[in-house]
């Protein structure tokens, strides 16, 4: 049984649970962070192996930003860190589920979660949830074509 407190890794077992991992031909793959206490999904973002062992010997959540191409310390500009309470992988060991405390929202939107696009039966688009905090940050509200130019990755 997992406790509630995640203790960081000693950096050689970090080492060992990232050789375990399956990353793409990009050395990346996809992590899921969801609330540690409630379960909610707030977001999917990449790590590398670097990012991996940092999260695992820190205990804060890193990411990798693909568009910066460089390590993503969750909440170093926004302040909106996550701090692990569980690391679990798939079967397959090609995707991680980071179970976190959050502070602040999640999404670069300001939004608690990034899943905030909802489909209705007759194909249209609601935004179900509101920003927490002023206005959203680079909010693609009308903008469904997908395009992800400039960098969203805070």
């Amino acid at each position: 049984m997992m406790t509630e407190t995640f203790t960081p890794l000693d950096p050689a077992a970090a080492e060992r649970i990232a050789d375990g991992l399956v990353f793409d031909d990009r050395g990346l793959l996809p992590a899921i962070a969801q609330d540690a206490g409630d379960g909610t999904v707030l977001m999917l973002a990449w790590m590398n192996r670097e990012a991996v062992r940092e999260t695992l010997t820190t205990g804060r959540v890193t990411y990798y930003s693909r568009s910066r191409q460089a390590l993503w310390r969750k909440g170093e500009s926004s302040g909106h860190v996550q701090v692990l309470r569980r690391f679990r992988y798939d079967c397959d060991a090609d995707t991680v589920l980071l179970g976190v405390a959050q502070t602040g929202p999640a999404c670069h939107t300001n939004r608690r979660d990034c899943f905030f696009n909802e489909v209705g039966p007759d194909g249209s688009v609601a935004i179900i949830s509101e920003p927490l905090i002023g206005k959203p940050l680079g909010d693609r509200t009308g903008d469904r074509t997908g395009d992800r130019t400039g960098d969203r990755s805070r």
